[in-house]
């Protein structure tokens, strides 16, 4: 079985993450970068696959130059090779378009039946890649999974709901996001860390996905940012003095926030 698994490389959730004045897209050169978490635990999941069966591992992102840290953080973890597709024309596309250049790259992967991604990146958080490659590709898309099987043809999900649990099946190839609770990724080792440096990665333009410059980036978007404005300063908490009716003054304040 081939296996594709969707990375990302994010700003650090401790970074100050910032837009751009000038194209009003994120500035990702201004705060430190990391593989988003949620992909790792996307990667563990198909390395559990593999370790039960035949499999090959790809990992996929697009991004710029320093997105090959995210590559090699993955390739040390035990995935096998990984694309990288890397344009300058790509910078600014939103998730509808994204979404178009993913499905395109997955087609330079060899029989591709199962293609694992996390449930929404710490950056973005549109939470609806996998559903929009799933459109794209005509592939059905489970999501949100907590729980995971491949038998034969077939993948199984379980996912959580306000109401309980919900038991999903699709035939392959299909789409799966996972979420936090699914695994707890594993710790590269020093092996695998140099094993990685050795591994192939297929770096691709979007000539190579047979794309032109207006189908993508800003130019190719349904959605771009208008305008912007930093984060207001925290003002001062109201306080409460407690002269025998502090409860009462508590309970008016709540009233006020809609809380009760």
């Amino acid at each position: 079985m081939n296996i594709v698994v969707l990375i990302k490389q994010v700003p650090d959730t401790w970074s100050e993450r910032t837009l751009s004045d000038a194209d009003k897209t994120l500035d990702r050169a201004s705060s430190d970068a990391v593989l988003d978490e949620i992909n790792e635990r996307a990667v563990e999941e198909a390395l559990k696959i593999k370790e039960a069966g035949d499999a090959t591992i790809t990992v996929l992102t697009v991004g710029p130059d320093r997105a090959t840290d995210a590559i090699r953080k993955a390739l040390s973890m035990g995935a096998d090779n990984a694309v990288h597709v890397n344009d300058e024309a790509i910078h600014g596309s939103d998730a509808v378009t994204t979404a178009k250049i993913l499905a395109k790259a997955i087609g330079t992967v060899d029989d591709v039946q199962l293609v694992l991604a996390g449930n929404e990146a710490t950056d973005g958080r549109s939470g609806a890649m996998a559903g929009m490659l799933g459109e794209v590709l005509g592939w059905p898309s489970l999501t949100h999974a907590n729980e995971m099987a491949v038998d034969g043809g077939t993948v199984t999900v379980k996912r959580e709901t306000d109401e309980g649990t919900s038991d999903l099946a699709a035939s392959l190839p299909a789409v799966v996001s996972v979420a936090e609770k699914i695994n707890e990724p594993r710790y590269p080792s020093f092996k695998g860390i140099m094993a990685a440096k050795k591994k192939p990665v297929n770096k691709i333009g979007i000539s190579d996905l047979g794309l032109e410059a207006n189908e993508v980036g800003l130019a190719g978007s349904l959605v771009q940012v208008d305008s912007f404005a930093p984060r207001p300063p925290k003002s001062g908490g109201q306080k409460v003095e407690d002269e025998g009716d502090g409860g009462a003054k508590i309970a008016e304040f709540l009233v006020g926030q809609k809380l009760i």
